[in-house]
């Protein structure tokens, strides 16, 4: 029959499984099947074989897209092709993606709660660039030149991290049969040398003035406000953003250590957030994931600010550092830093259950006006933090 959009409606059959082809394209048709199942198949014969090629539903497709495709398909067969083949070797090859076997890795692993995190982090955050490429065509080179990139951008202990995370995955993969070899084998381990960087005020001033009015510069402008992780900001949501309480709310599944976290906004915070462009939940970037243009608008600051050997990750133990400095406790640091070690670990952690969020909340007040004292010292004003007696 001429299969038309009518006609198709119309369709039944009183046999389990069944083609009805079209006159207008030999070989194209609809099957119907007792469960239900109607689907546009192209039929060909290949090394003389019959077989079947599945186009599409057709709830989802209309008759002239499944006939452009029919015919796509039956040019291949007469090309000497075998469609289906290709289209299974296709599949196969997608399972085998470097984000799909990541998948399929952290799902078997057994590794405890925390380790979990750690591994998802460095998996799907610091090697996201590899997320598209075949696992067997990632290279040596590869792997060396990206872990070059998380040096330069996390310090070298994340890097050394990121590097055995990767190789486990690949040693993996190759005990399942997923590839031949493990590309990290080979490149250098960084020296641990975990940085110490601890930015000056007149330092952390002039960053401050050359951030762009952009995603970038406010993203910075925010990381010295609250000492959060890069990633946590870049990817903020304005689903996380409480603003009559004047808190960010991370979940845990944004966190790196998968515990929820909550983020007091001191003023200076708040109007960052009210300047940002409100088009989708994500506040910065353009892609699914955030903000993801790091190198090159951290080479840009460089040169804007004038201040080298500095990352953003740096901004993190400053705040930290200079916390302490001006009087905050150890343990609301730690809390503004969703850290569990030192006060909240082991037995500690177990039974002081507290987030300090009153004491977050001063703690991050007081940061916010050190930090504006020491802006206005660099535009030439002269200023003086004063303190209660």
């Amino acid at each position: 029959m001429k299969l038309t959009q009518s006609t198709l409606a119309k369709l039944t059959s009183s046999k389990a499984d069944e083609i009805f082809f079209d006159d207008e394209l030999p070989r194209f048709g609809v099957r119907l099947r007792e469960g239900g199942s109607r689907k546009y198949v192209v039929q060909y014969r290949h090394g003389g074989v019959a077989r079947r090629y599945t186009i599409g539903p057709v709830a989802t497709l209309t008759l002239e897209e499944a006939r452009q495709r029919a015919r796509k398909v039956l040019v291949a067969v007469d090309d000497g092709r075998n469609p289906g083949a290709e289209k299974e070797t296709a599949r196969a090859a997608s399972r085998l993606l470097f984000a799909a076997v990541a998948d399929d890795f952290l799902g078997a692993s057994r590794l405890k709660p925390k380790s979990l995190y750690e591994y998802k982090y460095y998996l799907k955050k610091l090697w996201k660039p590899l997320h598209k490429l075949p696992l067997g065509g990632i290279s040596r080179q590869v792997v060396a030149s990206h872990l070059r990139i998380i040096a330069q951008e996390n310090g070298s202990v994340t890097a050394n991290r990121a590097r055995s995370t990767l190789s486990s995955m690949f040693a993996w993969a190759i005990g399942e049969g997923l590839c031949e070899s493990n590309p990290t084998i080979g490149t250098n381990v960084q020296e641990e040398k975990p940085r110490a960087r601890v930015l000056t005020d007149a330092e952390l001033a002039a960053i401050w003035k050359a951030s762009p009015d952009d995603d970038y510069g406010r993203i910075v402008k925010l990381l010295m406000l609250t000492g959060q992780r890069r990633d946590e900001i870049g990817a903020l949501r304005w689903s996380e953003i409480d603003t009559d309480a004047k808190l960010i709310a991370l979940p845990s599944t944004r966190t790196k250590n998968g515990i929820e976290h909550q983020i007091p906004l001191s003023g200076e915070a708040t109007a960052i957030l009210k300047g940002c462009v409100r088009h989708r939940d994500l506040l910065f970037g353009n892609g699914p994931g955030g903000f993801a243009a790091w190198s090159r608008k951290k080479l840009e600051l460089d040169k804007a600010c004038n201040i080298k050997g500095w990352t953003i990750h740096d901004l993190r133990r400053t705040v930290a550092t200079k916390m302490a400095d001006i009087g905050v406790q150890p343990h609301v640091i730690e809390a503004v830093l969703n850290h569990v070690s030192g006060h909240k670990a082991g037995i500690a952690g177990v039974y002081n259950r507290s987030t300090y969020a009153t004491e977050k909340r001063a703690a991050l007040e007081l940061w916010a006006n050190h930090l504006a004292i020491a802006i206005a010292k660099a535009n030439g004003a002269n200023v003086t933090a004063l303190r209660k007696a």
